[in-house]
């Protein structure tokens, strides 16, 4: 071993303290990147699998009754893969053991159980019958939250009817990857249920017989949505078509899309700062250490020593600290991603996971780390192989230090000498001062992100819960009602109060921009359903004119004043010219809003309702919960109290989590920055 070499090794054992807060901080930042980069790898690949084994449709489409020789003609289309035409409603589920009612997406299976599109993956019994009535397939989730299996049976509200239902298996879906029930912001396996049955069943309930309600497509490599969908939309427009849209607008698939855009932020954002940090702590400790070896570095130049072998000498100290962060954020990486592995398979329905850590991203992140090392040390090391060696051996010029303010203005004449000296190093390196207080900064600012997340929910819950959304229940149903339904509904069992809604499907145009949403219609006066904004403050909706929340005004690039053109996708079908009369803030949604008479009267149809908010007596509980379990116009119930219970049960166990990684990210940062300034 060479004498450079053995002064390696002992330079690194001195000086273990220093090199392990600088690898513990590269380290942080090698397994950030690696979680980042390897989770969205894995969600990326096992998705995009999932999709190709099982043909998840490209499009979708809604008719409210169309022959199935309108699913023929849009299998002629060019661009056009696959077709599948099926039945697809909400229905309510009298589940036993279970006081308040669930809803479930009922869908339609080909009688020979064999879809070309959004095949199902079996993970217990078998396919229902294709002559049988009564047998079904629902989502594991679902048979998991209730305990069912094979055999096990539940009832169902169809078409006024109410029927008996037997589990002959249970299934993923790739269409159902996130379960999410009408009204919730996190799935609830045990009110929320993906119900399939054989389509002449289906057909024979709902009066469909050759007819479909709900279309699938595939698209050919290289096709063009938009034209597709344009196509679509006229071959179904004669039979209440709502519009074709594309797997973005598809509930499961944007929770996915919305998953992999937040593993991207992680992967761009966070690991720069700790490179970033360990990068100064580098220079920190290469400066101090070759301020003390100055005169070493002068004896070795003047024995023969080349300047390049004196700079490999301390590169290798660096990299070797370097080695050691990088080792520790490979483990840390990788263990923290298997647990990301586990939180997605709660989530996420997959039949399986992908998650190969290929040797690619362990190479990206030790690559980042090492480079971020070296370039903090470069500085340091350029100064000193500069010096010539008669140079180097003398000892540097004695640190000028000046009186600071207090000779000229008196000040800090009677503070401790301990703090003067601070204050005079301070004033020495300014620099490195102000990078130190950035550093520490930053670990401030970690946990500070993380910590105002949790604000940030309970702002949301509290304006989406307890300001804006104050009914009890939410009754939505199978279809569109005459306002008369409100009395109905009035008088059910411990009813104390029931406010109408209504929900029209449309696509909003302005110049170049669109977008697909729900026009809601909600009475002048209402209290239970408010339309508020940023500051809480219940919004008067205006007499003529919508009221579009601030992001979808900003996407469609529209504000006061202007004229919007309004798509109207069910009934007419007909596009109307509507001016914009407010945009006001929310926290969620595109909320696209008018007066409940004002959306009757613009689209001609009378008054109509599509459901109704109401507050109940909680003594009543169960006499509400039995009679909407035999009401047979209801297709969905929303339940303020039990999406809430679940929204904060899930929030609490992630929450959790997310705060003690990212607060041992902040102490990691701050105690490197500390200790070795």
């Amino acid at each position: 071993m060479s004498v450079l070499d053995r002064k390696l090794w002992r330079d690194a054992l001195r000086l273990w303290g220093q090199g392990l807060a600088i690898a513990l901080v590269l380290g942080a930042g090698v397994a950030v990147l690696v979680l980042g980069v390897g989770a969205q790898r894995a969600l990326e690949e096992t998705r995009s699998a999932y999709y190709e084994r099982y043909h998840f449709a490209d499009l979708f489409a809604h008719a409210t009754r169309a022959p199935l020789a309108a699913a023929d003609r849009v299998a002629l289309i060019d661009g056009v893969r696959a077709v599948e035409a099926r039945i697809q409603r909400q229905v309510i589920l009298d589940v036993p053991g279970q006081r308040e009612p669930a809803t479930a997406a009922l869908v339609s299976l080909p009688d020979d159980a064999r879809p070309d599109l959004n095949r199902v993956h079996l993970t217990s019994g078998r396919l229902p019958e294709p002559l049988s009535r009564h047998e079904v397939l629902v989502n594991q989730s679902f048979a998991d939250a209730h305990g069912f299996r094979p055999g096990d049976g539940f009832a169902a509200i169809m078409a006024g009817r109410k029927r008996d239902l037997v589990i002959a298996g249970t299934m993923l879906s790739p269409e159902f990857v996130y379960a999410l029930g009408p009204g919730d912001l996190v799935p609830d396996d045990r009110r929320f249920a993906v119900v399939m049955a054989p389509y002449s069943a289906l057909a024979e309930t709902f009066d469909l017989d050759g007819a479909f309600d709900h279309l699938a497509v595939g698209l050919a490599r290289g096709a063009d949505p938009g034209q597709v969908m344009a196509e679509i939309d006229r071959i179904l427009a004669p039979y209440g078509g709502t519009g074709a849209y594309d797997r973005s607008d598809q509930p499961s698939h944007a929770f996915l899309d919305a998953e992999l855009t937040q593993l991207r932020g992680l992967s761009l954002i966070m690991p720069p700062i700790f490179l970033a940090v360990a990068a100064f702590l580098v220079n920190i400790t290469v400066s101090r250490l070759i301020a003390l070896e100055r005169e070493q570095i002068g004896l070795l130049k003047a024995l023969g020593y080349g300047s390049v072998a004196i700079a490999l000498h301390y590169l290798k100290l660096v990299a070797l600290i370097a080695l050691v962060g990088i080792v520790l954020g490979w483990i840390v990486g990788l263990w923290l991603g298997r647990g990301m592995a586990q939180l997605y398979g709660e989530f996420f329905r997959f039949p399986f996971l992908v998650f190969d850590q290929r040797f690619d991203v362990f190479l990206l992140a030790a690559s980042a780390a090492l480079a971020a090392a070296l370039l903090g040390a470069v500085q340091a090391i350029r100064g000193a192989v500069r010096l010539a060696p008669a140079v180097a051996m003398a000892p540097p010029a004695p640190t000028r230090f000046r009186h600071l303010f207090r000779a000229r203005f008196g000040l800090l004449r009677h503070a401790p000498q301990a703090l003067v000296m601070s204050l005079r190093n301070i004033a020495r390196w300014p620099v490195r001062a102000a990078l130190t207080t950035l550093g520490l900064a930053l670990s401030i600012a970690v946990l500070i992100a993380s910590l105002f997340a949790t604000d940030s929910l309970d702002l949301m819950i509290e304006a989406q819960f307890f300001q804006a959304d104050r009914q009890h229940a939410t009754l939505t149903f199978a279809d569109s009602r005459p306002e008369r339904a409100l009395f109905d509904v009035a008088n059910l069992p411990g009813v104390l109060q029931a406010e109408p809604f209504r929900a029209v499907p449309v696509r909003l145009h302005h110049g170049q921009h669109q977008e697909r949403t729900s026009l809601i219609g909600k009475p002048p006066a209402g209290d239970l359903s408010r339309v508020i904004d940023a500051d809480h403050r219940p919004v008067v909706l205006p007499d003529v004119g919508l009221a579009l929340s601030e992001m979808l005004a900003g996407l469609l690039a529209i504000g006061p004043g202007d004229r919007l053109l309004v798509e109207v996708m069910e009934g007419r079908l007909e596009t109307l010219e509507v001016p914009v009369a407010a945009v006001i803030q929310q926290y969620l949604g595109l909320g696209a809003y008018m007066d409940l008479q004002a959306l009757n009267r613009l689209l001609r149809e009378g008054p109509r309702i599509d459901g109704v908010h109401v507050s109940y007596d909680r003594h009543e509980e169960d006499a509400f919960f039995a009679a909407l379990k035999t009401t047979p116009v209801l297709g969905a119930l929303t339940l303020q109290r039990h999406s809430l219970a679940k929204l904060e049960e899930t929030l609490e166990r992630n929450i959790v989590v997310m705060i003690s990684v990212y607060a041992g990210l902040a102490f990691v940062i701050g105690f490197g920055v500390v200790y070795n300034a």
